[in-house]
């Protein structure tokens, strides 16, 4: 028997089976959010907000609980739930969009395939920005390209938004930026700045 995504056993139940049956299945079960950032961050806060809510939307209000499983920009997470969770419609996971395109450009240590997943949806459209500390002494983006030492950005790594965003500046701008990666979500990002570490980030906006 092929193994189902596990997004898609969840929508079937919720859009073809009667409401009583859906109770019945739900009805004292718990549904794990994965999550494949760091506590604190964007993806880890939309994913405990939804969980606050959604179980009142699902018949026979389940319980819902928040997982965080980092490593490899929320890749772990994406390759666990498609390979070691369970196929019964408890498991959701919030993985970067960004591993989807990593999929398309063959990029290596991907071991689901996008196709087979079903979205439920994403809590928010992204508006990629940058931020620095006022430590930093950059206030414009003119002082900013006219940095005389490169200016120090956290990233999470390769196929994140906190990234990508400062390799695309990098080459398009010409602004002056040092990329420190390492960082398991913007959460370490931001204590990271706070303490000096970095002068700041570049991530979606609405986290910010």
């Amino acid at each position: 028997m092929k193994r189902l995504p596990l997004l898609a056993v969840l929508v079937a139940l919720a859009s073809t089976v009667p409401a009583q049956a859906q109770s019945r299945f739900f009805e004292g079960k718990t549904i794990r959010i994965v999550v494949g950032f760091s506590p604190g961050g964007g993806y880890d806060t939309y994913s405990r907000t939804i969980a606050r809510h959604m179980s009142r939307h699902i018949p026979g209000n389940p319980t819902i609980i928040v997982e965080n499983m980092t490593g490899a920009v929320s890749l772990l997470a994406a390759n666990h739930t498609y390979k070691v969770a369970r196929p019964d419609g408890l498991t959701i996971v919030n993985f970067h969009g960004n591993q989807v395109v990593g999929q398309l450009l063959g990029r290596e240590g991907i071991e689901f395939d996008a196709r087979r997943f079903k979205y439920v949806g994403v809590p928010m459209r992204d508006s990629a920005a940058c931020a620095l500390t006022k430590a930093s002494g950059v206030t414009t983006l003119e002082q900013w390209k006219s940095a005389k030492t490169p200016v120090k950005i956290g990233a999470v790594g390769p196929g994140d938004t906190s990234h990508d965003v400062g390799r695309v500046l990098q080459a398009t701008v010409g602004l002056p930026i040092q990329l420190v990666r390492g960082y398991k979500g913007t959460a370490e990002i931001r204590l990271a700045a706070e303490s000096g570490e970095v002068a700041g980030g570049c991530w979606q906006w609405e986290s910010i």
